[in-house]
């Protein structure tokens, strides 16, 4: 890290540093895309993967930390810092050029916090109706519903967007532009649509039966998670994670409890380590189980959709044994998880080890091997490896293209140093790539299930001590976890009060939506429907 701060300073010497959870540096908006370039493109650098992008409002300021990883550079991660000239009319300079993830990303940052951004090609708001007054995640933000009235007229279709450029004279103007053409033929899928998984929207322009171009329209569950979290202490937003991704709940929550643990220097017991890490992969089973049954569902094979769900039953049983629910389990806490094992944990566990083996060859015979089955999914929703990194495409979907990304392995953390498994890959960059990816990660899953049921002590404490009243000292924090979906991350700033000054969540599934048009250009619109099983977008965990 001391060697990035060295050759950061060569190549940007106005660059002033933050010592804390990871290096953080501060660049100049004027400077900022010239220096994105060389963090992007000088080889002792290579930070090719944006992390995260995360608005932020500091009263006295707006701006936006961006964080990079170099994955040639031991996944090493910095935060850049910048900051908008003017509170009061921000616009930042776009590295959506650099980072396509950046495109969606930004959107996100000019929805809740109004900072537009320069050369972006569509600065649309994301989540919010266009016709929505202000940006929520402002402190000054007025939530008063008869000061601020919300918008009860049905929302308008608006083709048009806007593209913010910095003429020669540095003035700052408005090009307007539009999403699809008026000769284009829209046609329009969901948000009521079973094969969406959720109220997600698409709108697809087609020649024919040909797609041309997808628009992902997001919002229409949005809980506003991130807000809410600004006025609640941290044990009251700990089960927000659990209804985010569902399939990825104990994973997300492990996450938050880890952000939390680290800002707090707590040391979780041995039992609680080895219970959460088998809680995170009998999760893991359970989504990639859904996942097999959906896509085979979305593809007309009802038969095998039954047959993913008979076994994902049995681990929501274990599940509702120990933490009383099956869906929203509420298990991990700070500094443990909130209840002991139920005495059959360990017997019911050993007995899904043992069945699924056979259980996967039924689903291969029935499903996998089937020449309709590959025929709909092979070369079908193509996504380079080249891709995946540029917009940030992690979990079995970037797996699929090849591209080794699971934060298990670049960043272990729980027990996960300890056990043996292999990071699944494959080559076919397409959407049967991504089905087997997940196909073969659930047979992983069970060898880390057998190691940690060999791990697990026999006895010990499920929580460390905590304060009564949690409060984080001041800083920031960023805490990532390998969820079902992809990297999920959480980010915490606190000015030392006992609510989060801000709560970030960096959910893989946003990432997701954001390749729909690049994957389903060219193909059929039939197809639209397969790319997006395989992608297994889940739809709360976008809509925060």
């Amino acid at each position: 890290m001391s060697d990035f701060k060295t050759i950061i300073s060569e190549i940007y010497p106005a660059a002033t540093f933050e010592e804390g959870d990871c290096l953080l540096v501060n660049v100049a908006d004027k400077d900022w895309h010239t220096v994105a370039e060389q963090l992007k493109n000088d080889p002792r650098l290579d930070f090719d993967v944006l992390t995260a992008v995360v608005g932020m409002d500091w009263k006295e300021s707006v701006g936006v930390l961006y964080y990079l990883t170099s994955t040639s550079h031991d996944w090493d991660v910095i935060c850049v810092k910048v900051l908008a000239p003017d509170k009061d009319d921000p616009f930042i300079h776009t590295v959506s050029d650099l980072w396509r993830v950046a495109n969606f990303q930004e959107r996100e940052v000019y929805d809740f916090f109004g900072i537009r951004f320069i050369n972006h090609p569509d600065m649309r708001r994301m989540f919010m109706r266009n016709d929505w007054n202000g940006h929520p995640l402002r402190k000054d933000y007025d939530a008063d519903p008869e000061r601020n009235p919300i918008p009860k007229e049905d929302e308008m279709n608006e083709d048009e967007t806007a593209m913010w450029v910095e003429e020669a004279d540095g003035k700052i103007v408005k090009k307007p532009g539009r999403v699809f053409g008026e000769d284009e033929y829209v046609v329009n899928f969901g948000p009521q649509h079973p094969s969406t998984h959720g109220v997600m929207r698409f709108r697809a322009s087609v020649d024919g039966e040909t797609v041309k171009k997808v628009d992902a329209v997001s919002g229409y569950i949005h809980r506003g998670i991130e807000k809410m979290s600004e006025g609640l202490t941290y044990p009251q937003i700990l089960h927000f994670t659990d209804r985010m991704d569902y399939m990825s709940a104990h994973q997300n929550r492990h996450c938050l409890c880890m952000c939390i643990e680290k800002a707090l220097g707590i040391e979780v017991p041995r039992r609680a380590q080895v219970i959460r890490t088998m809680m995170d992969e009998l999760m893991r089973i359970s989504s990639h189980l859904l996942s097999f049954g959906c896509t085979a569902m979305d593809l007309g094979a009802t038969t095998a959709f039954f047959y993913g769900f008979r076994e994902r039953e049995m681990v929501l049983d274990i599940f509702e044994k120990t933490c009383g629910a099956r869906m929203s389990m509420n298990y991990n806490v700070i500094g443990g998880v909130i209840a002991d094992l139920h005495p059959d944990f360990v017997k019911d566990v050993q007995h899904l080890l043992d069945i699924m083996p056979s259980r996967l060859k039924e689903y291969h015979k029935v499903f996998t091997g089937n020449i309709i089955a590959m025929n709909r999914l092979k070369e079908v929703g193509m996504l380079s490896k080249e891709e995946a990194i540029n917009y940030d495409i992690t979990g079995p979907s970037g797996r699929g293209s090849n591209w080794s990304c699971d934060c298990r392995k670049k960043h272990p953390y729980a027990c996960y140093s300890e056990v043996e498994f292999e990071e699944v890959l494959e080559t076919g960059c397409d959407s049967y790539a991504r089905y087997m990816v997940r196909m073969r990660e659930i047979e992983e899953s069970c060898k880390i299930l057998k190691q940690l049921l060999e791990l697990l002590p026999a006895e010990g404490e499920i929580r460390a001590q905590v304060p009564k009243v949690i409060k984080l000292p001041e800083g920031r924090w960023y805490q990532q976890v390998e969820a079902s979906r992809g990297t999920f991350g959480v980010f915490i700033e606190s000015v030392g009060e006992k609510t989060p000054y801000r709560v970030h969540y960096q959910s893989p599934c946003f990432n997701l939506i954001g390749v729909m048009d690049l994957t389903c250009s060219g193909y059929m619109i039939a197809d639209l429907i397969t790319i997006g099983a395989a992608l297994d977008f889940v739809i709360p965990d976008i809509d925060r």
